[in-house]
């Protein structure tokens, strides 16, 4: 375990718990370096990226670091990873771009926090060709299609959340280009001109307005700053939260969820709210359980676990990585918040000069 700063807020999280929490983690993470959600479950990559970034907030660099080997180990030829995949193989073939992107946000954060250029230089081929894979579905207007099947045919549409996490995926890919002196401009022009679909055209995403993250991912992602985040963040708020337990994942049920409302909580802070922020987080402590680990959901007023009796990794690495934005404790605890040395967004839509 390395020795860096960690995240500390009254009322939320302690130093020590969040020790606790990453152990809880560490604890589920396969021989393999595959993190699945709980014991027997599945792993995505997407939140296993999120719990390698759990770990290493915590100074569990060693197991971190196993987990992006995973990634490297099971990547496809053409850069994408399945959807879901089990400890003996694959539950849904699926690719989907959000999922694939977002090894590049993980990467990212690693070199934050430890600034170690061998493995930033051992990853980038792994984010490099995840990257391309995602940019292939990017429509001429600028949204990103949400996935291909394994036959390589796409699905139809775009999604809203997916859109703004690949939207900061990307600008930490395109970082890490810079920082490896092999420029990416048109990963940097693909990143604004979806970042202006999502500002500009709503109607370019699949409908999914019950869900509280097309709520706060916009925000999230670093796609809405300033006055737009904060009218964004204000014109849902009483749809989603529940005053003192926290975020719904749906609108129409009485479903929190730790993660939903950590990331809110992330989003709040980028926002410049920081009060907000904490105020939410403090609400997962109702979620949190005696060993550091975290129940996904909870329906209120009964506090029933849903999924029941569920505690997933995930969960408790999104109340890990929004301690660390709120106190901004570690050297990578600026990633969510517009300060991690990532390319603005904010602009008109781009011609692409390749094009004929």
């Amino acid at each position: 375990m390395s020795a860096r700063p960690l995240p500390s807020l009254d009322g939320v999280i302690t130093a020590a718990e969040v020790v606790q929490t990453a152990e809880s983690i560490a604890a589920l993470q396969l021989p393999t370096g595959m993190i699945p959600w709980y014991p027997g479950g599945h792993c995505d990559p997407w939140n296993h990226v999120e719990t390698a970034m759990a770990l290493s907030t915590a100074g569990f660099d060693r197991e971190a670091e196993h987990a992006y080997q995973w990634l490297a180990d099971t990547q496809r030829p053409d850069g994408s990873w399945h959807n879901y995949y089990l400890a003996d193989g694959i539950e849904d073939a699926k690719l989907d771009t959000n999922v694939i992107a977002y090894v590049a946000t993980g990467v990212w954060h690693h070199w934050l926090l430890t600034r170690d250029r061998g493995f930033l230089e051992a990853m980038w081929p792994v984010v490099r060709r995840a990257v391309e894979f995602v940019l292939a579905l990017q429509t001429p207007r600028g949204e990103i299609i949400w996935a291909r099947h394994v036959d390589g045919t796409p699905w139809s549409y775009a999604l809203l959340t997916g859109s703004a996490s690949i939207c900061h995926s990307l600008r930490c890919a395109v970082a890490i280009a810079a920082e490896l002196d092999d420029e990416r401009p048109e990963w940097e022009l693909a990143a604004v001109n979806l970042a202006h679909v999502i500002r500009t055209e709503p109607g370019a995403f699949a409908p999914k307005h019950r869900w509280a993250m097309d709520w706060y991912y916009p925000v999230l992602g670093g796609v809405l700053v300033g006055d737009d985040a904060v009218e964004r963040l204000a014109s849902q708020w009483s749809t989603f939260v529940m005053e003192g337990f926290g975020v719904r994942c749906v609108s129409n049920e009485p479903w929190v969820t730790a993660a939903e409302t950590a990331e809110c909580a992330i989003s709040h802070a980028a926002a410049g709210d920081p009060d907000t922020a904490t105020l939410l987080l403090r609400a997962t402590r109702l979620h949190r359980r005696d060993d550091g680990a975290y129940v996904t959901g909870l329906v209120h007023p009964e506090r029933v676990t849903f999924p029941e009796g569920e505690r997933s990794a995930y969960t408790a690495a999104a109340v890990v990585l929004a301690a660390d934005a709120i106190t901004r404790a570690t050297a990578a605890s600026g990633l969510f918040v517009h300060d991690a040395g990532l390319p603005e967004v904010v602009g008109e839509m781009l011609e692409d000069p390749s094009r004929d």
